[in-house]
């Protein structure tokens, strides 16, 4: 029930002229096969499935890879993760979880602020959804390598349904008490420790890495669709019959999800063996974290930018009520610029090929900057606008870390880096929101806006840097480039950089 969460180039390259002879070879050898011509309900659901069974292509494989093998190859169009039956089953299950997500958020806030009359119970409310996360998920992690990540979705959607279901029946009967509020978020929590990191590696599981940068885009413009439609019908569903028919809702809507995964037909998934359960296994995933640059500097770059970048509900709030002086329905409206923009940034991300270190970390510097920039708007229009900005890079900044750290991860490690991912970037969510919280209380929203900004553009420029060193990179500028040419481009800094494993990814 939290947001979520690639493969393309036929071979990465830096902008230096010196090529890969093996890569190229793989390029060419891609260049000759013939098109896919799959098309959606068609029996060429996944045109990957010749490479599979095709040993020469996968010798290519490996050689057109990221350090860790995972392949790069062409987009495919803004959809082309759709061509895969399983995936599209997925897909339709999760546009109707997704919105029926969004208004039991909505419901259960406006819930517990009907039973308490204080701003501060909602807060206690999300707190206690996302302490689970900041102390176990790491632990969820290591749960989604330890199972068969198909069967322990079913679980963990089907508790989701339960417990929406059991808060519906309390509030429809009208005994439900914010106690019962906090305990039932509390659980929501714990089940979501397990779901998240689960749910994002299984993505690989359905399409591969061909289409996983894809997918992820499309996880997030489905995601960001329902923020657009949930909150509009939970409205219109609690003035007509209360919040207990939204939950109800939510409810019913997991049955469209572990619909389709019962649906998906399993000899076309990539499963990955579960591993066995031994001592050490969480410590084995910090450690492998911790040895690979291409997996932990964008981790410290996502955990700043989870922490102390995204911290809208707060300072929207504040710019609404205290800076512009408007009402509820233009404070809605600010919402709806930000959902527009992710919905935007997220189409954008899925007709791109690779995530790239240096779009990574670019997103972050852009959504840093513009940040500090709204801090300044002179007025709401302009803020508002500013605000689709943020939302566009912050999406692109959100589907590249997460496809990025996929592809560069070993298959039986993958639950366990994707748990540290959703550990540092939504965990850090109860350490930010009070900091954020207070200095916009002490200092107004502006300079809480501005520190956020600040902080993410200033973290986002030291992993830039730290990056650029450990591959032997430079940026370079050239403001006559050429035909072809780019006036920014990173380049190898001496000939051995691009001997580096590093550089790659860059």
């Amino acid at each position: 029930m939290t947001p979520p969460a690639a493969a393309s180039a036929a071979a990465i390259r830096t902008d230096d002229p010196t090529t890969d002879p093996a890569a190229d070879s793989a390029a060419a050898a891609d260049a000759q096969a013939p098109a896919p011509s799959g098309l959606p309900g068609s029996g060429d659901d996944d045109p990957d499935e010749r490479t599979a069974a095709d040993p020469a292509a996968q010798g290519r494989t490996r050689s057109a890879a990221s350090p860790t093998g995972a392949r790069f190859t062409r987009p495919g169009g803004m959809f082309s993760s759709l061509r895969v039956r399983n995936y599209r089953y997925y897909f339709a299950g999760q546009v109707v979880s997704n919105t029926g997500t969004w208004m039991q958020r909505i419901a259960q806030d406006w819930l517990v602020l009907s039973l308490t009359g204080s701003p501060l119970a909602v807060g206690i409310t999300t707190a206690m959804q996302f302490l689970p996360m900041l102390l176990l998920g790491l632990f969820g992690g290591v749960l989604a390598d330890r199972m068969p990540k198909r069967r322990l979705l079913i679980y963990t959607q089907g508790a989701m349904g339960l417990l929406a279901a059991g808060l519906a029946v309390l509030t429809v009967s009208g005994i439900v008490t914010p106690y019962y509020v906090y305990a039932f978020a509390l659980l929501l929590g714990l089940v979501t420790v397990v779901d998240n990191p689960t749910r994002q590696a299984f993505v690989s599981e359905m399409v591969g890495p061909k289409d996983l940068a894809n997918a992820v885009s499309l996880n997030a413009a489905n995601f960001q669709t329902a923020r657009l439609v949930g909150p509009a019908v939970a409205g219109l569903l609690i003035a007509a019959v209360g919040s207990g028919w939204a939950f109800a809702v939510n409810a019913l809507s997991f049955a469209a999800v572990i619909g389709g995964l019962l649906a998906m037909r399993e000899g076309e998934l990539r499963p990955t063996e579960p591993i066995a359960r031994e001592k050490g296994q969480l410590r084995e995933g910090l450690r492998y974290v911790k040895e690979r640059p291409e997996l932990l500097w964008p981790m410290v770059l996502a955990g700043f930018i989870g922490t102390f970048g995204f911290n809208f509900p707060t300072l929207l709030a504040g710019f609404a009520y205290d800076t512009f002086k408007v009402g509820a329905g233009q404070y809605g409206l600010l919402n709806t610029a930000m959902a527009v923009g992710s919905l935007a940034g997220a189409l954008l991300a899925a007709r791109r090929g690779a995530p790239r270190l240096r779009r990574l970390v670019g997103a972050a510097l852009a959504f840093g900057t513009l940040e500090v920039v709204a801090a300044f708007a002179p007025d709401y229009w302009t803020f508002a606008l500013l605000l689709m900005l943020i939302g566009v890079f912050g999406l692109s900044f959100n589907t590249s870390v997460n496809s990025l750290l996929q592809l560069a991860t070993d298959p039986e490690m993958r639950g366990r880096v994707m748990g540290l991912l959703v550990l540092v970037f939504t965990g850090g969510t109860p350490i930010g929101a009070p900091i954020v919280g207070w200095v916009t209380a002490s200092y107004g929203p502006r300079l809480g806006l501005l520190a956020c900004g600040v902080v993410s553009a200033l973290a986002a420029a030291a992993v830039g840097l730290v990056l650029a060193r450990s591959a032997d990179l430079r940026v370079r500028f050239d403001l006559h480039p050429g035909r072809g040419g780019r006036v920014v481009a990173v380049v190898p800094r001496t000939r051995t950089a691009s001997k580096s494993e590093l550089a790659p990814a860059c």
